[in-house]
């Protein structure tokens, strides 16, 4: 299923003009800061081409957020005060689906809120990588809802099973692989240790 007719991928070609835009950047500055090409960036920020997970990653690195800081943002605005609180139904919240591994990534929380929630699916043999300044300024918990997550954190490699999770420390290259035939779903809970 292509995500390109999704909602939310205007919304992140938009999020990530505005981010790049605000520290007054070039296209080849961000490809420079990212090392995804000025092409693609350019066809992300018009809408033309969804990003993968893995690019997301890289530009979210490059503007020192987490991926789901970016995506937070591109669901709604810092000036946004009406979902601030109260009941949010999950047919509401928008549903990003990287066109690359299938893998899916549903918002919880708002931007407003002082702690990032996103609940991932990660179907039967994807992986996904991402570098390691995608985790800088920030504190992260993975938990394990349903299957088997094989994590790497820099050299070390953990086996993952429902109900286990992992505190991430230090910023470092990491990979969330499913290496089973059945899905896997997990939450990414962090904190942010300074706002860039």
């Amino acid at each position: 299923m292509s995500n390109i007719v999704d909602p939310l991928v205007g919304q992140i070609a938009a999020r990530i003009r505005t981010e790049r835009e605000r520290r007054r950047w070039t296209l080849a500055q961000l490809a420079d800061a990212s090392g995804v090409s000025q092409a693609m960036i350019s066809r992300i920020e018009r809408g033309e081409s969804s990003p993968t997970a893995v690019v997301l990653g890289k530009l979210s690195a490059a503007f020192q957020l987490s991926v789901a800081s970016l995506l937070a943002l591109a669901e709604g605005t810092e000036d946004d005060t009406d979902a601030v609180v109260g009941v949010r139904r999950r047919d509401d919240a928008a549903e990003w689906r990287d066109p690359a591994t299938g893998y899916r990534r549903r918002q919880i929380t708002s931007p407003h809120f002082p702690a990032e929630i996103a609940e991932i699916r990660l179907p039967a043999g994807a992986r996904v990588p991402y570098p390691a300044a995608a985790f800088a300024f920030v504190r992260q918990v993975v938990w394990v809802l349903d299957g088997h997550l094989t994590f790497h954190d820099g050299d070390a490699v953990h086996e993952l099973d429902a109900g286990d999770t992992i505190e991430l420390g230090a910023p470092a290259e990491r990979v969330f692989a499913n290496t089973t035939d059945t899905a896997c779903r997990y939450a990414v809970i962090l904190t942010r240790g300074a706002r860039p």
